[in-house]
């Protein structure tokens, strides 16, 4: 299996970049893992949320095959323990899954067509956080996800 992270805009902060560093580099050890930057919008002053959302939409729809599991990272979405998580990523592999598809909107959230296209979705926590920070906080989640799996000592309950 195979799983990439959509994200809209590139992630400014040095201190988030390093955090992201270095569980992709622990990460690597565990699965193929890519994150597509989806260039943000330019010149937004005269669009609307929602057209911001749907030319958004565009640029995440094309980013996605017909074949991919489409995962939402959304405050209104499924809220997993880690181990939860775990066992999930588990079950997808399990079942032949080719390519798992998390995907992190822009400012605004995600437009219909993307909450249309997707499986389903899951939130990280009840509390807001920014979006270049939530990155950091799921790809800290999918390695702990698969320290799990593997019985390492990273996890502990």
């Amino acid at each position: 299996m195979k799983i990439t992270l959509l994200v809209v805009g590139k992630t400014e902060d040095r201190y988030l970049i390093e955090g992201m560093e270095k569980y992709l580099n622990r990460l690597k050890h565990y699965i193929t893992f890519n994150m597509v930057v989806i260039p943000e919008l330019k010149n937004t002053k005269n669009l609307t949320e929602a057209q911001q959302k749907s030319k958004e939409a565009e640029s995440i729809l094309k980013q996605v095959s017909n074949l991919d599991v489409v995962v939402l990272l959304d405050e209104k979405g499924r809220k997993y323990t880690s181990v939860s998580f775990s066992n999930y990523l588990n079950k997808q592999m399990i079942g032949s899954v080719q390519h798992l598809v998390f995907v992190i909107g822009g400012p605004y959230g995600f437009d219909e067509s993307v909450y249309k296209r997707a499986n389903s979705s899951l939130s990280l926590s009840e509390m807001t956080f920014s979006h270049q920070m939530v990155r950091l906080f799921f790809i800290e989640q999918l390695y702990r996800a698969f320290s799990i799996l593997k019985g390492e000592p990273y996890h502990h309950e």
